[in-house]
């Protein structure tokens, strides 16, 4: 089986990307399991100053795959880990975000996209709710907004998601974007980078310890119930699901 993350390093950057386009990169059970292992070597190395998630197609996470779902459980420990890293992790984004990938968007220390990039919180159409992701986003996002698209699962636009916080930044070249970025994180000290993470990601950090359980529960519950299973057939039908007005 082809890898579903392919990780590369050069001048203290590691590059992991997200390679699974035939499912717009979805998270699923194997996916989710590599980008952990990919993180935990990005960790380990002391050539490493920061980490750069990215991926290829256009998208760069369509959420969960619905076919073969991860275990919430092991999404919020990839979102725990990626909040504990003691080193920065940057998302570069040039394609679609939905769902649980806005989680795994929302969780990066710094966030920048271009403006092909779109949004959107689909879960409520599904019959579901954006319960784990909301962990590492509500302290991020501005509240009106954050209650808007969390309800009404409009899609929206990299210039919106800069406005409400979601990006750090949206540029027409996502790359030169992050040059000074990318050269302001490698002239850090690790131990300056680690100990300023623990104070930018402290309200991520403390979400994800006090709600992880609790929210895990709440999104297994509602993935087993009659309403998701209604809503997820309808996407896979292509047809309304029967709530629909």
């Amino acid at each position: 089986m082809a890898p579903l993350v392919h990780a590369a390093q050069a001048t203290g950057i590691a590059t992991l990307a997200l390679d699974s386009p035939g499912n717009r990169n979805a998270l699923s059970a194997d996916l989710v399991a590599e980008l952990r292992a990919a993180l935990a070597t990005a960790a380990a190395d002391p050539a490493v100053r920061a980490v750069v998630l990215t991926h290829t197609g256009n998208t760069f996470c369509a959420g969960a795959d619905l076919k073969s779902p991860c275990d919430p459980a092991d999404f919020v420990a990839l979102l725990r880990e990626t909040a504990e890293l003691p080193k920065p992790v940057v998302a570069r984004v040039t394609g679609h975000v939905r769902a649980g990938g806005l989680g795994l968007l929302g969780v990066c220390d710094i966030a920048a996209a271009g403006p092909q990039s779109s949004y959107a919180f689909t879960e409520t159409h599904l019959g579901l709710a954006p319960a784990v992701i909301s962990m590492p986003l509500l302290p991020r996002l501005e509240p009106r907004a954050a209650a808007r698209y969390f309800l009404t699962a409009e899609a929206f636009d990299s210039a919106e998601a800069a406005r409400i916080g979601l990006l750090t930044l949206a540029a027409e070249d996502v790359d030169a974007a992050l040059e000074p970025v990318l050269a302001g994180l490698r002239k850090a000290s690790p131990q300056g980078l680690a100990a300023t993470k623990e104070l930018t990601a402290a309200a991520v950090r403390e979400a994800l310890a006090r709600d992880g359980s609790r929210l895990t529960e709440l999104s297994a519950g509602l993935f087993a119930s009659a309403e998701a299973r209604e809503g997820i057939t309808a996407r896979f039908e292509r047809r309304e699901p029967s709530w629909s007005l």
